[in-house]
């Protein structure tokens, strides 16, 4: 038997009310993977990231972008964790069940819808996170950010957003199912801790592997990326040329630790908040 579905407008608000959560706690990790991925060499690690920003713009200065990045989570998060569910049940057995492949296909499948909404919203953060280290009149606002960009110039870096986000949806959504699976309790249930704990080792599991995707893609969204590397091909070429292996995994510790707590607790509120939705009927 096949058990009650969520209506996809309910996970789509439970998704992003789970986004904007996780995003605004961890956002000041986030901030530090960010400087270190575009150092190129001049910070020594996410400790000295860390120091660096806030002897130079305080403790706000860990919030930077956090508005438009906001902007941009509710729908990304919306739209993955409601297409991957889309697609599971699309793929599932009359019991329930589904095959490793089809798991795959739909994270996969939710990673290339997500791409419409995280393209801009990162590009934006990115410039944002960037501000500080730029001359006091080069600086810009939010809005600045985006009016000078328009909206073709806000999915710079769309392709390579694309190749880390669906490699990252295939390895995420079906190792999260599984480990969830294996420790749930003899009834099927699992406890917050299980989701929590699946959710983390899952996404920072899946973050660590993409990670030289996405140093790639934030050093061609960064201010002049585009200019410098062209595409994904030379981004690959010059940096490897330029920092060595090495660099293709800076900010890996941090970046782990940024999308291990956000989707552990945008898992957490999805799975409790739909398991709320069934059981009272107010669907």
């Amino acid at each position: 038997m096949r058990q009650t579905k969520l209506p996809i407008p309910h996970k789509i608000v439970v998704g992003a009310l789970a986004g904007i959560v996780g995003t605004t706690t961890i956002y000041p990790l986030d901030m530090i993977k960010t400087r270190l991925q575009t150092s190129q060499g001049s910070l020594k690690g996410p400790v000295d990231a860390f120091k660096r920003i806030l002897a130079s713009e305080g403790a706000k200065g860990f919030y930077k972008g956090l508005g438009a990045n906001l902007v941009g989570v509710t729908p990304e998060k919306a739209i993955k964790l409601a297409a991957n569910e889309f697609f599971r049940e699309a793929f599932e057995e009359q019991d329930g069940s589904i095959k490793l492949q089809y798991e795959m296909l739909a994270g996969a499948s939710a990673g290339s819808c997500q791409v419409v909404a995280t393209t801009p919203m990162e590009l934006v953060k990115i410039r944002m996170q960037m501000q500080a280290t730029l001359p006091v009149a080069e600086r810009q606002s939010t809005v600045e950010v985006v009016r000078n960009l328009g909206i073709k110039g806000c999915y710079k870096g769309f392709a390579a957003t694309l190749l880390r986000d669906v490699p990252f949806s295939f390895i995420y959504f079906p190792l999260y199912a599984n480990i969830k699976k294996m420790m749930a309790d003899s009834k099927g249930d699992t406890s917050m801790g299980s989701i929590l704990t699946a959710g983390f080792i899952a996404a920072s599991l899946s973050a660590g592997m993409v990670t030289p995707l996405d140093v790639i893609k934030t050093r061609l969204q960064v201010s002049g990326g585009i200019e410098k590397y062209g595409n994904i091909t030379g981004a690959f070429q010059l940096i490897l040329k330029e920092e060595g292996p090495a660099a293709f995994f800076k900010g890996l510790a941090p970046r782990m630790i940024v999308v291990g707590p956000l989707f552990a607790i945008a898992q957490l509120s999805f799975e409790k908040m739909k398991e709320y939705l069934i059981r009272s009927g107010r669907l």
